[in-house]
């Protein structure tokens, strides 16, 4: 079968950072895995662990393509030299590149997703766009909000979320989930519309 695309969720491994928001990415991932899981259609198989990434294959069944999944162990700011390996591999089109991040420009409950662009301070996205030569990968902004004023920016990323905000994050885990299996069907187009139906508001603009 042929690679058709990558999804790469972004985290720092290691059970200290498990379930932060600076854990967004891995969430997806998971929530991804443990979706597909649940019907026959969907397959899921981990096809590869390092000490820099772990790997799976996701595809549906009689259908020639495959998509890789892919969390790099490497630390968020490498995340970049993980992800290279995979990508320079695959012979995959940046478009179809998908990385799943969080976002603090965002409620936590909201999602985005946009295409290049710049890279507000991520770290993570930092090491990708200087790793792989382009910013012209899709993003899929995962919201999980701002401190309060006064609190310390890094610290609240490598936070968890609290009790009143579970529900909120738990739905927009399986929300993402249904954005990134309508980015795996029809690229950034289908993804956008699915958004605007999950949101209830106008499409995003292209760019």
């Amino acid at each position: 079968m042929t690679v058709a695309g990558i999804i790469c969720g972004l985290g720092n491994p290691g059970p200290r950072y498990s379930s932060t928001r600076h854990n967004a990415g891995f969430m997806v991932i998971d929530r991804l895995i443990q979706w597909a899981g649940k019907i026959p259609e969907e397959q899921v198989r981990q096809k590869k662990e390092t000490q820099d990434y772990i790997l799976w294959e996701w595809a549906r069944l009689y259908c020639p393509e495959r998509w890789l999944l892919l969390k790099p162990m490497t630390f968020m700011n490498r995340s970049g030299a993980a992800l290279s390996k995979v990508f320079s591999k695959s012979m995959v089109d940046v478009d179809r590149l998908l990385i799943i991040h969080d976002e603090v420009d965002l409620p936590v409950g909201k999602i985005q997703i946009k295409s290049g662009g710049g890279l507000a301070g991520h770290n993570g996205l930092g090491s990708i766009a200087n790793d792989l030569g382009t910013r012209d990968f899709v993003r899929l902004r995962f919201g999980v909000g701002r401190p309060e004023p006064g609190l310390d920016l890094s610290q609240y990323v490598l936070g968890k979320f609290l009790p009143g905000e579970t529900q909120l994050w738990d739905q927009a885990l399986d929300m993402a989930v249904q954005v990134i299996e309508s980015f795996r069907d029809g690229g950034l187009g289908k993804s956008r519309d699915k958004i605007s139906m999950l949101f209830n508001q106008p499409r995003q603009e292209e760019t």
